[in-house]
């Protein structure tokens, strides 16, 4: 499948429109992860943002996944939507320790999502990124920090972001501003200007556009024409690269990545 260095995925697995157009008419659905995971590369966990599991639970979604495949997870609510993002050390720590480690070498990374209403605050979000932690229980955590207020799109935050090691979500976003800065040792974009009259979401020419840019990522060059909110491009060094379909017409999702996972083999 699609080189080890790109990702590509969507957002969940459990989703009634998929059955009968994703899934196989009469799939089990407790086998649905299974055969999800047998088509795609990635998947981003969105369950977590609503609520904690159990380790048997991250434990049952690892051993359904084949090897190479990687779950990111969205970070907790509780983290994230707060006024006060230097007081959310008690709920990230709640949040790593919940036993997402059980997913072992198929631990992606953490994406940490905030409302779009969420202004940039340099002291407060610098705080933040300082509670993240490295490592839990001697595995090594990986984080990614989805931003849609258009205060973030400056280089102070680029410069904050690389300093503490951690990705700037792109998102393809038909409402929110995209930050293509590069800023951790890996690239987490979202797709979610999917349109429903597509069968794969984004037609051709787009698929074809994003097979390049992932592989510009992936690459460690810096994609022409993605908006970018800082004068100097990332250091060139190969990234693992994540691309997930998600939101826009969710129904489409699984089609689009497909689609971008077959250019990426091509």
């Amino acid at each position: 499948m699609t080189n080890y260095l790109i990702r590509v995925g969507i957002g969940g697995w459990t989703y009634e429109p998929w059955r009968g157009t994703f899934y196989p008419d009469k799939w089990p659905q407790k086998r649905e992860l299974e055969y999800a995971a047998s088509k795609l590369t990635g998947i981003e966990i969105n369950g977590t943002y609503y609520s904690s599991f159990k380790p048997a639970s991250f434990a049952a979604w690892a051993a359904a996944a084949p090897e190479g495949f990687v779950f990111s997870l969205k970070a907790s609510r509780f983290c994230t939507n707060r006024k006060r993002l230097a007081e959310a050390g008690e709920s990230i720590e709640r949040f790593v320790g919940q036993g997402i480690v059980a997913l072992g070498d198929k631990l992606g990374p953490i994406l940490w999502q905030f409302m779009a209403t969420k202004r940039f605050e340099p002291d407060d979000f610098g705080t933040f990124l300082k509670l993240l932690p490295a490592t839990k229980d001697g595995v090594r955590l990986r984080h990614a920090v989805h931003v849609r207020h258009e205060s973030f799109a400056v280089p102070e935050f680029v410069a904050m972001a690389r300093a503490a090691g951690v990705a700037i979500v792109f998102a393809d976003s038909a409402r929110y501003p995209a930050i293509a800065d590069v800023s951790g040792d890996f690239v987490y974009a979202r797709l979610e200007n999917a349109e429903e009259a597509i069968a794969t979401g984004y037609d051709d020419t787009a698929l074809d556009r994003w097979a390049i840019v992932a592989r510009d990522w992936s690459a460690g060059r810096t994609p022409d024409g993605l908006p970018y909110a800082a004068p100097d491009p990332a250091p060139v060094t190969p990234r693992e690269t994540f691309v997930f379909f998600i939101n826009g017409a969710k129904v489409r999702a699984p089609a689009g990545a497909m689609a971008l996972i077959a250019r990426l083999d091509g």
